[in-house]
């Protein structure tokens, strides 16, 4: 079978597409034909050296939707033709987080791509209990958006920050995948939202979405006096940020007293300066957040269907191109999700 691979880390030059052997599901496992897949930022971090060990090929890609083709042994309540969408996070299932429903917090998480051959493949085995069906009013390229992006921001605007309806939201770097799911669920949730970018043309796709206020920081440096100008002085209820050490500093200063910052990434660095009198005198509180546990699954997915939620797509091209899409993603081009067909 075709499918996109790493056999040493580094640049974009090192993914090439190639015939590796087809996986063989094992027990548990069920093996899905692959109608499309997801690119994120985790593909970079792998790429460039966070999967430490690499033994031969090494497959990309933690999100994916597709068609059960095979079952491997003791797979019950699964069925062969079933359209299904791919959670990407691995969990233990023994350990005290995972019975208390906290798989995320599993002391040997993983993500399919990272822990174990990824989907930019025309086939790909996966533990059973990280299938979920599809959506019915989306498409499978729509269908493979939902996973980390919009998983990731349902665990941190509801399981993690308890958005309630009519607060304020910040949300910076307009644009990603993670910036704009929460956008769109926090809108859906009747939040007020403000989004940062360094784009006019993002900003006023943002605005088409639903967005209340629009901040260009190359031309508003001061992010934070406009957030408050914005909020009549009080500031953002909550920060969701994905960005990391750019926009740190400027957040501990955005959010009002009393506010929360929820935090899943550092695109731009994960060493920041952090004033400690704004988070005691403000009692501020900081809330990291990852991927999503296995509740966080079905309640997005319930939510999706039931708000008829359509994720972002920027562009949709063929697995021959995964170069050409990972240098969109890489370069902050898209707007949106980048997709990769296969077939």
């Amino acid at each position: 079978m075709k499918a996109a691979v790493i056999r040493k880390h580094g640049g974009i030059d090192v993914i090439a597409v190639e015939d590796v052997p087809e996986p063989k599901p094992g027990a548990g496992e069920v093996l899905v034909d692959v109608r499309a897949a997801a690119l994120n930022h985790l593909d970079i971090w792998v790429r460039r050296g966070g999967r430490a060990e690499l033994k031969g090929a090494h497959v990309l890609g933690s999100d994916g939707a597709g068609v059960i083709s095979a079952l491997g042994p003791s797979v019950h309540g699964i069925e062969i033709g079933q359209e299904v969408v791919i959670h990407a996070g691995l969990s233990c299932g023994c350990c005290e987080q995972c019975r208390a429903g906290q798989q995320s917090l599993c002391p040997s998480f993983g993500i399919i791509g990272m822990s174990r051959p990824g989907t930019f493949a025309q086939k790909v085995a996966v533990p059973a209990g990280n299938l979920r069906p599809r959506p019915a009013h989306l498409t499978f390229e729509e269908s493979a958006a939902l996973g980390v992006a919009y998983t990731t921001a349902w665990r941190m605007l509801t399981t993690r920050a308890a958005l309630k309806p009519g607060e304020t939201v910040l949300i910076h770097g307009i644009g990603g995948g993670v910036a704009l799911a929460a956008l769109q669920i926090a809108k859906l949730m009747s939040a007020r939202v403000i989004v940062t970018s360094s784009s006019d043309e993002k900003l006023k796709k943002a605005g088409a979405l639903g967005a209340d206020e629009l901040i260009n920081y190359q031309k508003t440096p001061e992010v934070a006096a406009r957030v408050r100008e914005l909020t009549g002085g009080r500031g953002a209820d909550l920060a969701v940020d994905s960005v990391g050490a750019a926009v740190w500093p400027m957040e501990l200063q955005a959010v009002r007293r009393g506010g929360r910052i929820v935090i899943c990434g550092v695109t731009t660095g994960d060493q920041a300066v952090t004033d400690l009198r704004a988070v005691y005198w403000n009692q501020l509180t900081v809330l990291g957040s990852t991927s999503g546990s296995d509740e966080d699954v079905r309640s997005l997915l319930a939510f999706v269907s039931a708000a008829k939620l359509r994720p972002v797509i920027d562009s949709i091209m063929p697995l021959e191109k995964v170069r050409e899409a990972t240098e969109r993603m890489e370069s902050g081009k898209q707007f949106g999700k980048v997709i990769l067909t296969v077939k």
